[in-house]
């Protein structure tokens, strides 16, 4: 009976594995490591140091965000950290994110036709009455009036 896979070999598949079979010098952990050291210790370390670094602190690769913006600030004696990251997002969504982001691209696809179609009314009831037409005889919206005294 073949083997059913989990969600965490799922998981290994769809993010990027911190745990690669690749050359420790190309690994993207090891070189991000590097380059945060001083320079005097960057090459001070053995392959089983770094391979065991990698292991401890690997779970996250050195990744580079469009948008990275950290920082720290004291507020009533206390200090707080702050960070603010954005960026292309490579996981896959979960269900309930995939219906949210439909329902969000649903809700401002409606409010863009909503608004259009209101705007198109209104000009064309401005070029009616700008020609003279009256559908409603003794009936007026006062869109005209308004509109010839404040332009």
């Amino acid at each position: 009976m073949p083997s059913r896979e989990t969600s965490s070999d799922t998981d290994h598949a769809r993010y990027p594995a911190p745990f690669t079979d690749a050359a420790l010098a190309d690994d993207p952990f090891v070189k991000g490591l590097k380059q945060r050291l001083p320079e005097a210790l960057r090459e001070s370390f053995t392959d089983a140091q770094l391979e065991a670094l990698r292991q401890v602190f690997g779970a996250r690769s050195w990744v580079k965000h469009k948008i990275d913006l950290r920082g720290t600030f004291r507020l009533l004696g206390a200090q707080y950290y702050f960070a603010v990251l954005a960026g292309r997002n490579k996981r896959g969504h979960p269900r309930t994110g995939q219906h949210l982001s439909l329902a969000a691209k649903a809700a401002l696809a409606t409010l863009f036709l909503l608004i259009s179609t209101l705007l198109g009314l209104a000009i064309l009831y401005l070029v009616k009455s700008a020609l003279g037409i009256d559908l409603l005889p003794n009936y007026s919206l006062g869109l005209w009036d308004w509109f010839k005294a404040n332009f």
